[in-house]
């Protein structure tokens, strides 16, 4: 009966060979009602009509040829389908149930031929039991190379992915620069996962008007995308361009929500969201696509923007796997954009902080002309504490200062802007160098009790020098900082060009502010006119790339060659010394001194002696006639007058009067007495105390300066236009 089973079933497999073709279709049919995400792929759909008939033919072989079936190989469109099955994210089950029930239906199409053939019934039956025998042998042997090609590429795509967030953790987020982190994920992601990757971040997130929950058509901006195909064709949007999404749209309803999302694209076509604006003169090109991620940018707890992966090219649709993947990937880009973001914030606020507290004009003075430079650090560690000022004083005198506040951000900056202020603040009661150090420390002190402790410690370095272009001396005091170079004026050697004299001057550098209980050293050089000062913080110097005593050589060198313009040697120098991008911030102050016409100041010693006071009234009314200013006679003896008889009653001798002329008119009294005075309201009755009342109302300003040897009151006026 064997043999006869054999023949019956070679037969049956030679008459059902023209019925291939038909029976494929009804095979198919019934997998596609069984599992209709088959057809969401149509190249899946397709090749799994040829995968099914060429598993009916090779069983048609077994059959027909009485094949060994643990011999027989699987149809290479078989393997080829459960590669597919695993690069779209179907179940194995579900591969597995479609290959049985695939053969499940061959088999009852088969036995319905059978029963077609013949009558015997007993043959039928020992035929059926020896085909389903056959066909489960078959199958199980079809099975096992069909799964091992499923796992083999699942292994494969998980290892892609592996890869893919090892990379992500490695390219992306490598600058505190938002657009640049938003390319880099639109870059990664169109490298083996989609064709197209946009970003979009919310308007008000750009322009820092914080991260409130987006409304129903939030407006986006375009920072980046990236597409297989050159140019973007496929994008709706340009990049740099703002857009909307309509409410209640896939894209608005994962903006709202925070929510990832799968979106298929249907056969009625793309989306409307999806559509360029009718204004935006762009017209979409290339394949269509058929799957989208829209996968929202948050960070903590906010929702940035949103980022959109679409296929057209690549034939697998997108799974659930892929969408986890992308959230993993856009959740890492999400936080390197919010701390750029954060970043170029604070490195905003605390450059324009510290642009508004450095000087914005050209200070009005006349003891030197000045050039100055700030330059921020290119680095993340942020905006630095450095400052500068030029800050007129009495006397026709001048105080230059520059200061480094040790670390970095709003807290630095704030912290400059204290110390700037404290330190116009010491000026404007003329303390000497040393004196005014010795204060500033004192004011480092307190804020680092005021501060709290994880705000840090609070220290920085400060030089202060004072200019007298009548005296041509220069007092200077350092507070940790460095020293500053003095170039003396040009001599012609010769046929020799002209060049400076650079050095850098001996004096004693005391500890940074805010140590406290060690003293500070004010150190005289006098400098002839058009001696040329640079102050500087050490970020002009140090370098990674050459030593300081390098650094202070090319800084000389350029300011033996200094020319007239003072913003001409700004520029050489910092763009001799420092990179593109400087590790540390840069503050420069060029000061070329000058020298008062001796003519313009007028010195007369007094007695202690009311007597002398007409004297000093004489004097100064001569000179003021030389210098054709008769019509300041009134005032100006008024206030001589009241400052010469303050010194002699109230001070000690020597006594000197000294008249300045420069932009106002200087009237100075020394004294060697230590007794400042003050106004005071007179009584009625009272016959003095209105000395000072009137110097006060008929001058611009007044103030005593106080030194070693004694005590100046001074008292400026304007000169008549």
């Amino acid at each position: 009966m064997g043999t006869e089973v054999d023949a019956f079933l070679r037969r049956l497999a030679r008459q059902f060979r023209p019925q291939v073709n038909q029976s494929v279709d009804m095979m198919v049919q019934r997998l596609h009602s069984e599992f209709p995400e088959l057809l969401q792929d149509k190249d899946l759909a397709a090749l799994s009509a040829q995968e099914t008939t060429g598993h009916v033919t090779t069983f048609l072989d077994v059959l027909e040829h009485g094949l060994d079936v643990t011999e027989v190989k699987a149809p290479s469109d078989s393997l080829e389908v459960g590669r597919r099955f695993a690069q779209g994210g179907i179940p194995i089950s579900t591969l597995l149930r479609s290959y049985r029930l695939g053969h499940m239906t061959l088999l009852q199409l088969m036995q319905r031929e059978a029963a077609r053939l013949t009558s015997d019934s007993k043959l039928v039956n020992e035929a059926t039991v020896k085909l389903v025998e056959t066909a489960f042998a078959y199958v199980d042997r079809g099975s096992e190379e069909v799964v091992a090609a499923y796992q083999e590429e699942r292994d494969r795509r998980l290892q892609r992915r592996l890869i893919l967030t090892n990379e992500a953790s490695r390219r992306i987020g490598t600058t505190l620069d938002t657009a640049r982190t938003a390319q880099e994920l639109a870059d990664l992601g169109t490298e083996d996962f989609a064709d197209l990757v946009t970003v979009d971040l919310l308007d008000s997130v750009l322009h820092e008007e914080g991260t409130y929950p987006p409304t129903d058509t939030p407006v986006l901006c375009r920072i980046a995308q990236r597409s297989v195909l050159d140019g973007c064709p496929d994008s709706a949007v340009a990049t740099g361009h703002t857009h909307t999404y309509p409410a209640g749209s896939e894209p608005a309803r994962a903006l709202a929500t925070g929510q990832a999302l799968l979106h298929r694209v249907t056969a009625s076509g793309l989306p409307a969201w999806w559509a360029p604006a009718p204004d935006s003169g762009r017209t979409l090109r290339g394949p269509g696509f058929h799957s989208m991620l829209l996968v929202p940018l948050r960070a903590r707890g906010e929702t940035l923007g949103l980022a959109q992966f679409s296929r057209h090219r690549t034939a697998a649709l997108f799974d659930d796997d892929d969408l986890l993947l992308a959230q993993e990937i856009v959740a890492r880009a999400a936080v390197s954009i919010d701390n750029a973001r954060r970043y170029t914030h604070e490195r905003s606020t605390a450059l324009t902080l510290q642009r508004s507290l450095l000087p914005q004009r050209a200070v009005e003075q006349s003891a030197v002309d000045t050039a100055s430079r700030y330059l921020p650090t290119g680095s993340r560690a942020g905006v630095g504490g450095d400052w500068y000022d030029v800050i007129p004083l009495s006397g026709a005198r001048v105080a230059l200062v520059v200061g480094d506040v040790v670390g970095r951000g709003l807290h630095a900056s704030a912290t400059m802007g204290r110390l700037r202020t404290a330190v116009r603040a010491f000026a404007d009661i003329d303390l000497m160098p040393d004196e005014l150090l010795t204060h500033l420390d004192d004011v480092v002190i307190r804020l680092q009790r005021e501060e709290a402790r994880d705000e840090g410690e609070i220290s920085a370095t400060c030089l202060y020098a004072v200019y007298d272009p009548v005296s041509h001396l220069c007092s200077l005091a350092s507070a940790g900082h460095v020293l500053p170079a003095v170039a003396t004026p040009p001599t012609a050697d010769g046929d020799a060009p002209a060049s400076h004299a650079v050095a850098f001057p001996e004096m004693p550098i005391g500890p940074p502010l805010g140590l406290g209980g060690l003293p500070f050293e004010t150190t005289q050089l006098e400098l002839p006119e058009g001696s040329l000062l640079a102050l500087y913080t050490d970020g002009l110097l140090e370098s990674r790339v050459r030593d300081v005593d390098t650094a202070r050589t090319v800084l000389s060198d350029i300011l033996a060659r200094a020319p007239k313009s003072l913003d001409e040697t700004c520029d050489g120098l910092l763009a001799a010394l420092l990179p593109s991008r400087p590790s540390d911030d840069v503050a420069l102050l060029l000061a070329r001194t000058r020298a008062l016409d001796p003519d313009h100041v007028a010195t007369l010693d007094l007695p202690s002696d009311p007597a002398a006071v007409s004297g000093a009234r004489a004097y100064a009314s001569d000179r003021l006639a030389a210098w054709g200013l008769e019509e300041l006679g009134f005032t100006t003896e008024l206030v001589v007058s009241e400052l010469v008889t303050n010194a002699i009653r109230y001070g000690k001798s020597p006594i000197q009067l000294r008249m300045i002329l420069q932009s106002t008119l200087t009237c100075e009294v020394f004294d060697a007495g230590s007794t400042a005075p003050h106004l005071r309201r007179a009584r009625t009755f009272d016959e003095g105390g209105r000395g000072l009342l009137l110097v006060a109302q008929f001058t611009e300003r007044w103030g005593t300066r106080h030194s070693r040897d004694g005590k100046v009151i001074w008292a400026e006026q304007a000169i008549p236009a």
